[in-house]
């Protein structure tokens, strides 16, 4: 039986772009929160106190990436497996997002929220969140708590939809470009670093938008309360972006739930600066992401399988030879 390694070239033939990509960024990801983990220890700063939890994660990433790559060498006909495979990439969001919250501080410690304030109010004349609370009403925090917490699922369902229909090349467009743009908005991040109005600017709200919801907004405020201390995921707003991303896609894929979505999607932008998560800028700085993923994807994709091929044809041509 052949034995294969981690770093030989059958993984590479074998991984996906967004595989490639993903492992890459993880791995960024895992290196400087170990390092942001060990300076928060030596310095003995208040965010030590999670340094368990932070080192926790850290190992169970670890484990994963290696665990994934052993399994597509051995376990790649595996039908569980490919099933499970073709959905991993969405663990790997979370893996590259939660680690590299707690990195962005060491890799770029230069905040520009207060910029993205500003920049709303020169733009509008006023601040939009401190605005909208003019219209709060407890009923429309729980809508606009639905439309936000869409987004964790919206993606995921259209998948489903065309898996469940064995529409394999278009759930692969799908993936792909979603991914990219995901990725994307990683790097968005580290540039461009800037926490949520509702952190930045608490003292200028007069009104308590969760006061009297149902636990839809409860649960909203709790996942998003979840976040870690330093998280720093404004600009680009990539709640905007996937959504809307999404939305294109399905519109070319699965034109019933594109109908069905339209309500909620219409509602995000307003939804993400009514609950004060996101300032208007970023919603306006999703617009190049979209564009980004939708022309870079395609190219990528299909780019790193000519590479693959390459890798191939040069690990056959010895044998030829022979």
């Amino acid at each position: 039986m052949r034995k294969y390694t981690l770093f030989s070239n059958k993984l590479l033939q074998a991984l996906r772009i967004e595989e490639l990509i993903g492992i890459g960024l993880i791995g960024f990801a895992l290196l400087f929160a170990s390092f942001s983990n060990l300076y928060m220890f030596i310095n003995d700063l208040p965010e030590a106190q999670n340094i368990v939890a932070n080192i926790s994660r850290i190992l169970v990433s670890t484990f994963f990436i290696f665990v994934f790559c052993r399994s597509i060498l051995v376990y790649s006909e595996n039908r569980g497996f490919q099933i499970f495979r073709d959905f991993a990439p969405f663990l790997f969001v979370l893996f590259i997002f939660f680690n590299l919250q707690d990195a962005i501080f060491i890799i770029n410690p230069q905040d520009i929220h207060h910029t993205l304030v500003d920049l709303d109010e020169r733009i509008f004349g006023i601040q939009p969140t401190v605005w909208a609370e003019r219209f709060y009403h407890p009923r429309l925090t729980d809508w606009f708590a639905f439309t936000y917490l869409n987004f964790y699922f919206m993606t995921l369902i259209l998948l489903g939809l065309l898996y469940q229909k064995k529409r394999y090349e278009d759930f692969r467009v799908v993936v792909v470009t979603v991914m990219i743009s995901q990725f994307i908005g990683f790097i968005g991040y580290i540039i461009f670093p800037a926490e949520s109005p509702y952190l930045v600017i608490p003292e200028l709200y007069e009104v308590d938008i969760w006061k009297d919801t149902t636990w839809f907004s409860w649960l909203t405020y709790t996942i998003v309360d979840m976040s870690p201390y330093r998280v720093r995921d404004a600009f680009p707003s990539m709640h905007n972006a996937t959504v809307l991303l999404t939305m294109i896609l399905a519109c070319r894929y699965h034109r019933t739930y594109f109908w069905i979505q339209l309500p909620l999607v219409i509602s995000l932008p307003f939804a993400t600066v009514y609950l004060r998560y996101h300032y208007v800028v970023d919603i306006i700085g999703a617009l190049p992401v979209i564009a980004a993923a939708l022309y870079i994807s395609p190219r990528l994709e299909q780019k790193w399988i000519q590479i693959q091929k390459r890798i191939t044809s040069f690990e056959d041509s010895p044998a030829k030879v022979a």
